[in-house]
């Protein structure tokens, strides 16, 4: 099973160095590794050291990057995040936010890698989670870290201007109706694109969550 990674990064100033790019690499093989165990066994079949087997590194090099075998999917969870994020960042500063959001919220969600590969490896952690706290938690975690990193882009697009509070509360809606909406899908058999889909729930929470909003109209 191959996974999502998140958007390259360009070289330049900045840009992280290698020793950071292998270590990021290393976490998302065990990340991958983690993800077809937990597919494969369940949290509870899985143990720290079979997602160091299959990956193939030393269980002390999978405590070097994670605390448990649930922190070892959140490089995968958070590669999702990164890549809507980075599509965000890419719309024109002035362009009305709600058609920004709608936009890159859906380009993340039915881009080829998503469907091909990325959504069906959330759908599977999802339903482990569903018996699984510390699963879960990742899971929020993950959501919480990314609706942070979410509100600068927001308020670039919005402009120097912008209520605080209201780039604030947009960037909570708008993780809030992607991870409701993954969360969704992922207790059904539903496809991974047209009808039912994850980019077709999410557009219609985003709606729903943020339609009132001073930023939108």
């Amino acid at each position: 099973m191959r996974s999502p990674r998140p958007y390259a990064p360009q070289a330049g100033p900045g840009a992280p160095s290698l020793t950071e790019r292998r270590k990021a690499a290393t976490q998302l093989d065990i990340a991958r590794a983690a993800c077809e165990l937990f597919a494969e066994h369940g949290p509870d079949g899985t143990t720290a050291e079979d997602i160091a087997h299959r990956a193939g590194v030393a269980l002390r090099t999978f405590y070097r990057y994670f605390r448990s075998k649930q922190e070892a999917v959140a490089p995968l969870l958070a590669g999702g995040g990164d890549a809507w994020r980075a599509l965000l960042a890419e719309e024109d500063p002035g362009t009305p936010l709600a058609e920004a959001l709608e936009r890159a919220v859906t380009r993340s969600l039915s881009g080829p890698q998503a469907v091909e590969e990325g959504l069906e490896v959330t759908r599977g952690l999802l339903r482990a989670a569903a018996d699984d706290p510390a699963l879960r938690a990742v899971w929020y975690r993950v959501n919480q870290e990314s609706e942070e990193r979410l509100a600068p882009v927001i308020g670039g697009l919005a402009g120097a201007d912008a209520d605080v509070r209201e780039v604030r509360l947009l960037a909570a809606a708008a993780t809030d109706a992607i991870r409701v909406a993954l969360e969704l899908w992922s207790a059904t058999d539903a496809p991974v694109s047209g009808p039912g889909s994850p980019a077709e729930l999410a557009v219609l929470c985003l709606r729903d969550l943020t339609g009132a909003m001073p930023l939108l109209r």
